[in-house]
């Protein structure tokens, strides 16, 4: 008697699975399925997924903020060595350099990789950023690269950014990232060396 009424159950189940599955793939306005983030990948280990959430918070302060805010999350012996420049040792000397207002400069990014060290205390992620600003004539000025942030746990518990290092993307480098746990597509050749 129990077999039956299981295999009705289980049908059934699989029935209306089925069925809203194929409502979904005829409906237009159905609501599409948000794109797999890394910042939500449960594949990840907890110190990544701790360290992403880390940069998270730490672009969307520097969008809100603009400069003032990139600088506090810094470490007060951290780093910032930047593109062509000599590096910046010190919250101070970065706090000094980074003087935007978020409405004149808007820098974000993403982490795409990382690890927490062994020890727990320290750990690295690295990902794609953007920066759009307005140039003299009025027109947006989009500026892409790719970063590395470490991350080292302070005395007091906190989690500022020790060293913090960027650089460019030339504009046809088809520079896309897999997501972590995949392996990359073949891209065309790049023209720089």
């Amino acid at each position: 008697m129990r077999l039956p009424i299981l295999c009705t159950l289980c049908a059934a189940a699989l029935f209306s699975a089925a069925t809203l599955s194929a409502q979904s793939a005829l409906d237009p306005l159905a609501p599409a399925k948000p794109a797999a983030s890394p910042l939500t990948q449960p594949v990840l280990p907890a110190g990544t997924l701790f360290l992403f959430d880390l940069e998270k918070k730490f672009s969307a302060a520097t969008l809100e903020g603009g400069g003032s805010a990139f600088a506090s999350w810094f470490a007060e012996d951290g780093v910032e060595i930047q593109n062509k420049k000599a590096p910046l040792v010190g919250r101070a000397a970065i706090a000094a350099m980074a003087t935007w207002k978020p409405q004149d400069y808007k820098l974000q990014w993403t982490p795409q990789g990382g690890a927490m060290l062994p020890s727990g205390d320290a750990g690295y992620t690295w990902g794609h950023y953007e920066a759009r600003t307005v140039n003299a004539f009025g027109a947006e000025v989009l500026t892409t690269g790719r970063y590395i942030s470490f991350w080292k746990k302070q005395s007091d518990g906190s989690w500022k950014v020790a060293l913090d290092t960027s650089n460019e993307e030339p504009e046809d480098c088809g520079c896309t990232v897999p997501p972590p746990g995949t392996s990359p597509a073949p891209s065309a050749p790049s023209k720089h060396p």
